[in-house]
């Protein structure tokens, strides 16, 4: 009877202590163990992260890190950390803490537009994901991937199309080209290589009108009429006589892209760079900027008009007076100088 009570008393024990042990692990896994007040946190993991390092990381998201990390080894992370961005809801206990970091790798929404060179678009991606400028700046200049894929270092600006896109943040710098790439070759479906077609111009020769087009106005509803203008000029064996190309070519002479030029001299004119399109008939070696879609399509969609010139507003800022002959812009362009001399402007 004695030894029936022991053995009965140790079982009690035994399930006393067997509770006791499956309430902390309960409270291990899933009780909150959040630290931070907002509704989410976001986690950013570097690739190549050390367990040691994410602990670090996860410090000051967690109320407990020894709690996270004993469920964190338990669970196999220890050897299967990835990178990527990971949002936690506060609230979150251990175990869906870790699975979170597991599997759920949240893209980033990244954007780009109107980027002078591929120096500046890879400024513009690295602060929106994992990949830094110099490694972006590398692989958008890579020679054999240009040549590959009929691109030079002119044109290369031309393959990445501005727009929003989906992306996960430890997307590297050669990913990244090879996703534009897809996405150039998806905008130039045959909808719109026909009208190229048609108005006989290649995709890099289209985009390299719309970057002017695209400096010249910003004025989504006149670029098809600026478009036009440079397309009656183009198709008839005239110099395009674009100022943002001299624009361009003053300051890749230069090699000072921070400069701000408000008005382009008659001694500009003279600088000799396949830019400059007062002095040479050609289209530029490639686009001066990265046009918009509206600009791009602007060109493709050109009005079909009689205008070759065309000039500041100053009574309709933002826009262009258009004239069909030079006496007509003459008259135009007058009004512009006066105005911009009013103004004070001399560079």
């Amino acid at each position: 009877m004695y030894i029936k009570k022991i053995i009965l008393g140790i079982a009690l024990l035994g399930v006393v202590a067997g509770g006791i042990f499956a309430y902390y692990v309960y409270q291990a896994l899933f009780s909150p163990n959040t630290s931070f007040e907002s509704k989410t946190a976001e986690v950013y993991i570097a690739t190549g992260t050390t367990y040691t390092e994410l602990i670090e990381l996860m410090s000051p998201l967690v109320k407990d890190i020894y709690s996270f990390d004993r469920i964190a080894r338990r669970k196999g992370y220890i050897d299967n950390i990835k990178a990527g961005r990971y949002i936690l809801t506060k609230g979150l206990g251990n175990n869906d803490i870790v699975n979170v970091l597991r599997s759920k790798n949240t893209p980033v929404k990244l954007s780009f537009n109107n980027q002078e060179r591929l120096e500046n678009l890879a400024g513009r991606i690295a602060v929106q994901i994992e990949a830094d400028s110099v490694s972006l700046s590398k692989a958008f200049k890579e020679k054999s991937f240009l040549a590959t894929h009929d691109f030079s270092l002119e044109t290369a600006l031309a393959m990445y199309i501005p727009n929003k896109y989906e992306f996960f943040w430890n997307t590297s710098a050669e990913q990244f080209r090879g996703r534009m790439l897809k996405e150039y070759n998806r905008f130039w479906n045959d909808k719109r290589m026909n009208k190229a077609k048609e108005i006989k111009l290649t995709p890099t020769q289209v985009i390299t009108i719309a970057s002017i087009v695209q400096k010249e106005t910003a004025k989504v509803d006149e670029r098809q009429r600026v478009a036009g203008v440079y397309m009656n000029r183009y198709n008839n064996g005239w110099k395009l006589d674009a100022d943002p190309t001299v624009i361009f070519a003053i300051k890749n002479h230069r090699k000072d892209w921070d400069t701000v030029i408000k008005r382009v001299l008659y001694k500009d004119l003279e600088l000799d760079s396949p830019y400059n399109t007062y002095k040479y008939k050609e289209l530029p070696p490639g686009p001066i900027t990265m046009p918009d879609i509206s600009s791009i399509d602007a060109v493709l969609n050109y009005e079909k008009h009689e205008y070759y010139f065309f000039v500041a507003n100053v009574e309709r800022m933002g826009y262009h007076k258009f004239a069909k002959t030079l006496s007509q812009h003459n008259s135009n362009k007058k009004q512009y100088v006066d105005w911009i001399n009013k103004q004070g402007i001399k560079r």
